[in-house]
Order: structure tokens, then C-alpha cells, then sequence
């Protein structure tokens, strides 16, 4: 059908035919929100390289995760800062952690709301690379048995979710045995499967403390201009048992989350990272960009192109908007 008969402009006249015929939408129940819980006693102290985003100590944390509770979102993840770190990454195991005390506490008063768990080793190794060093070099499969202790650590305390964003190989499978050893057969893996060694995560590092003390993480993550690897660490990923694979950083990436979902069609989550949300802050505070509207557009995308599941710095935002309408 041609002009004049066919004028696509009909279903745009108004928001109501548009919200009609509307083909993604983006919902609060979509989205994960990220969280840092520190050592300490009392405290809570702002992230300066991500506007509006704090770090909290197990005591200060039930005021933030109230907020998210009563904004709808359904779930959250938590990112550990220890106060001491070591070569074997012992605080990212021990029962007494910062992150498994979090866990506890949050689903003792919480008991609806989601908990998944970062679980890596950079934020608690003195070096701060997500496994174990010897010579110079990132050992894979002693750092694949500290990760696996780890998830099982954190499913004891009470996770749903654990989420090895490692990028190890064979760290699924490792985590998938050790949690069903441990009789945890119903405690979630949601691998970073297509994590890449991206420019973006700098805001990130500032609020974990996890910067790398030599080289770079190149060895482990992927390489930005590579997307029919990402397959690959997909397929490898869920044969291992992950229930959920994630593609980050997510705007960067579209056409990687997009091939994952149409190739797999498993639940695929996408981490709007750090980075991502720092540039949207500072440009918005100069008024270049509308904050809301970008914000909205962004995620719009990301779930346009597959992502079921997004982690996001802006989702209490998001959440607010989206019920203003």
C-alpha cells in the first residue's frame, strides 16, 4: 500500500494512539539496582565520579533499600568495599564479610525484595585483579576455586542471585557445583558471560576501590571490537548452568545483546554501567541534555534490543518517572 492511503502519521497523532501501538515498553519490575556496602559503622559517603550514588555501611543500608523497595523496583545487587584486602581475596569469602552481613540483613527485613550479589575478587584483592596473581599473571583456576567459595558464601547468607563477573574460564560451572554441593540448588546464576574490557567503567572503580595496581584486565575481559566471541562465551556460559547471561557495558554493546537474545533466547540482562551514567550526569548538570528524557530513550533502547533484565544507577529515577507517567 502506498500514499496516500497508507500515513503511518495516524497512529501518531496523540500519546494515547501512541502508547496503543507502543512495541517496547520499559517497566520498573525490569530493573536491578546496584548497591555498595563498605565497611565501618555510621556511615554514608557520596560517590563524587557518580552523582547521587553512595556508599553505605551495613547499618546505614536499610534507609536505601527501603527507597528502592517502596519505588517497585524488584531487585537489588551488591558490591562488597572491604577495609582490608589481601593476595587470596580472603573478604570476598569469610562468613563475617561485609557483603554476606548485608545479604542477611537485607533479606531479614525485606523478605520480598531480590538480592543478587556481585561475585568477583578485585574489591578484595591487593592487587586489584579479579583472581589470583602469581608471576604477573591472573591464574585461572586457582581463582575459579576462590569464586566458587565465594557464591556459596553468599548464598548462605541468603542471595537469590549470584553473579560471577569474573570472566574466568570455567567459573559457572565451578559455581553451579559448589552451590548444588552445598544444597543452594535454587540460588540463581547470572553470569557476566560478554563482559568487556570497556573505557566505561571508570566511575565504577572510584566506587568499589577496585582499581587495578598493574597492567590492565585486558587478559580476562573481552575485546571491544569482538561480538561472535561473545556468542561463544554465552553458549559456554549456559552450558555450564548460568540461568541468566548478561552482556556489559549495554549501550556500547546493542548489537552484542541483541545477537545473544535472537541466537539463545534465554533471560539476557545488560549493566548500563558506570560510565554510562556519569556522562548523562555531568552533561545534564550543564544543561545540554534533558536527564529524564535521555535516561528513558537509553534504557528504551537496551530493552529494544533484547536486554529482559537491566542494572541500573537510574532506577529509583527511572522507577519515579516511569509512575509520574
Amino acid at each position: 500500500m502506498k500514499f496516500p492511503v497508507t500515513r503511518l502519521r495516524r497512529l501518531r497523532v496523540n500519546e494515547a494512539i501512541r502508547r496503543l501501538v507502543r512495541e517496547t515498553r520499559l517497566d520498573a519490575g525490569d530493573l536491578i539496582y546496584p548497591v555498595f556496602v563498605m565497611e565501618g559503622k555510621g556511615s554514608v559517603v557520596p560517590v563524587e565520579a557518580m552523582p547521587g550514588i553512595k556508599r553505605f555501611t551495613v547499618d546505614t543500608l536499610p534507609d536505601e533499600i527501603e527507597s528502592v523497595a517502596a519505588a517497585g523496583i524488584p531487585g537489588v545487587i551488591i558490591f562488597g568495599v572491604p577495609s582490608a584486602k589481601d593476595g587470596l581475596a580472603s573478604g570476598a569469602w569469610a562468613e563475617d564479610g561485609v557483603v554476606q552481613r548485608a545479604v542477611k540483613q537485607i533479606k531479614e527485613r525485606f523478605t520480598g525484595l531480590l538480592v543478587a550479589t556481585d561475585v568477583c575478587l578485585c574489591g578484595y584483592t591487593d592487587h586489584g585483579h579479579c583472581g589470583v596473581v602469581e608471576d604477573g599473571r591472573i591464574v585461572n583456576d586457582s581463582s575459579v576455586e576462590i569464586l566458587a567459595r565465594t557464591a556459596v558464601s553468599h548464598a548462605r547468607a541468603g542471595a537469590d542471585i549470584v553473579a560471577p563477573s569474573d570472566m574466568m574460564d570455567g567459573r559457572v560451572g565451578a559455581i553451579r557445583r559448589a552451590l548444588d554441593g552445598a544444597g543452594y540448588e535454587d540460588v540463581a546464576v547470572m553470569a557476566y558471560s560478554a563482559k568487556y574490557a570497556s573505557a566505561f567503567y571508570g566511575p565504577f572503580r572510584e566506587a568499589a576501590d577496585s582499581r587495578p595496581q598493574f597492567g590492565d584486565r585486558r587478559s580476562y575481559q573481552m575485546d571491544p571490537p569482538n561480538a561472535a566471541e561473545a556468542l561463544v562465551e554465552v553458549a559456554l556460559d549456559l552450558d555450564e548452568g548460568a540461568d541468566i547471561v548478561m552482556v556489559k557495558p549495554a549501550l556500547a554493546y546493542l548489537d552484542v545483546i541483541y545477537r545473544v537474545k535472537e541466537k539463545f533466547g534465554r533471560p539476557v540482562a545488560a549493566y548500563n554501567v558506570s560510565g554510562e551514567y556519569s556522562l548523562v550526569k555531568a552533561a545534564a548538570a550543564r544543561g545540554w541534555v534533558d536527564e529524564r528524557a535521555v535516561v528513558l530513550e537509553m534504557l528504551t533502547a537496551i530493552r529494544r534490543a533484547g536486554a529482559d533484565i537491566i542494572l541500573t544507577y537510574f532506577a529509583k529515577d527511572v522507577a519515579k518517572w516511569l509512575k509520574e507517567g
